[in-house]
Parts: C-alpha cells; structure tokens; sequence
C-alpha cells in the first residue's frame, strides 16, 4: 500500500480497530515503512509487545538524547535482548548540538521556554525529523489521558513533516494506566524501572522528574515553567502539521 491510497474512509476503519489489530495491519501493509518511535515510556513498552505477537520482523527507533536516564538506556538493552531485534537510534546532530551548548551552554533550558524547545529542537525534534524521512507509518505512544492538549488524539491520522505526509498512529489513545499496568504486569514484561520511583512521564535525565501525589500525569516534564504557560511538549508531536 502507499500512503497517497489511504483515504477518509481507511482512517475511520483504522480509528475503530482495538490497537492489535491496528499495529498488525501497519506492519503487513507497510512493512519497512513503517516503525515503532518509542522513548520507553510504558505505552511503548506494551506496543512493542503487542507488535512482536503479530509481526515477525518490525522496525522500532528512538531518539536518544544523549542525556537520557541509565534506567532508560538499561529499558532499551532489555527490549531488543527479549525480542531479538536492533533498536535504530537517531542522535543529536554533532555540529549543530556542540554549536548551541557553545552559545548558550549546557543548562540553556533553564533560562526560558525559548530556549528549552530549541534544545529540545535540537536534541529530540530534528532527529525524529530524520527518522521520519525513512518511513510512511509512524506508530507512536499518545494517549487521551496524558494531558488536555493531547486527549483529542486520533488512532489515526495523515500528518505532513517537511513536506512528506504520513501515516501517524496512536495503538493505544483510549488506554488508560491501568490497562497499561494490567498488560505489563499480566505478562512479565522490561519496562523502565523509573515508572518504579514515581515517574509518568520520562525524557531527558534533567528535564523529567517524578510526580508529587496529586499532580497531573505530565507535570513532571519541565516542572520550573508555569504549568499555565507550558503544554508540556517537547515538540516532537507538536512541530508536525495535520491534515
């Protein structure tokens, strides 16, 4: 299949199947041009499951940041250990990372918000861009429950980045963490451990932290911006337009 076939009609089939169905149907019709993006959160860790059941061979990608926590790192060995794959990492780019650590140093992110989205641009949001050249599906980990700006969130939907349209998928958009949990634990399954030391939400080692009892699931990301002010975006799912 292209992605230029896929019409109003395929999506709204696509919206309605439960997420096994849904990642088995994006391998099988993709296949190469389709991956998994995952930064080891838990939803990624039950879509890589869910995929490995369907799929004999899938692709799975990840942003490594280069400031991710060992808890992280030890989540990404342990998957492709249990299901015998390469996890594909896109890094910084070296010249333009050393280029703003040289101009603003390495705690610009604490100074304001502009600053923060262009290091997270520059860390996390250009090299998903490069992944995202090398596929037609892309199976993300977005959930309705994570935060008001993304509890509209599609299974399925055609997005455009640079240009390219593409396939964006959301296997599991109506789970919640119970689900989640329930499927992790029901089948003994690596996770992060940091979901273990009150985290919800984890990306870089600075920049996410566990919850206080009571906060909302993303409060931990970026916690010195007004919770006002700040949609708690790092703009990986942010800087590309939907059609």
């Amino acid at each position: 299949m292209k992605i230029e076939e896929i019409t109003q009609q395929t999506l709204n089939k696509l919206n309605s199947m439960p997420a096994d169905k849904l990642i088995k149907w994006a391998f099988e019709n993709f296949r190469e041009r389709a991956a998994i993006g995952t930064s080891f959160q838990l939803t990624g860790t039950v879509i890589l499951d869910l995929a490995s059941r369907h799929v004999k061979k899938f692709r799975v990608f990840t942003i490594d940041t280069l400031r991710l926590h060992p808890e992280t790192y030890h989540a990404i060995k342990a998957s492709e250990k249990k299901y015998g794959l390469t996890i594909e990492r896109f890094m910084p780019n070296n010249d333009t990372l050393r280029n703003m650590l040289d101009r603003f140093g390495e705690y610009l992110f604490f100074t304001d918000k502009a600053k923060q989205e262009y290091c997270c641009f520059v860390r996390k949001v250009e090299p998903n861009k490069r992944a995202l050249k090398t596929l037609d599906v892309w199976i993300t980990g977005l959930r309705k429950d994570q935060s008001d700006y993304r509890k509209a969130v599609p299974k399925a939907s055609i997005i455009e980045d640079d240009g390219k349209k593409i396939l964006k998928l959301a296997p599991l958009a109506d789970w919640n963490m119970d689900k989640i949990w329930e499927y992790i634990r029901g089948n003994n399954l690596p996770y992060n451990k940091l979901f273990d030391m009150g985290y919800d939400s984890i990306g870089c080692i600075i920049c996410s932290t566990p919850l206080v009892k009571g906060e909302l699931p993303r409060s931990g990301r970026w916690r010195w911006f007004s919770k006002e002010d700040d949609k708690k975006e790092c703009g990986i799912h942010t800087n590309t337009i939907k059609n």
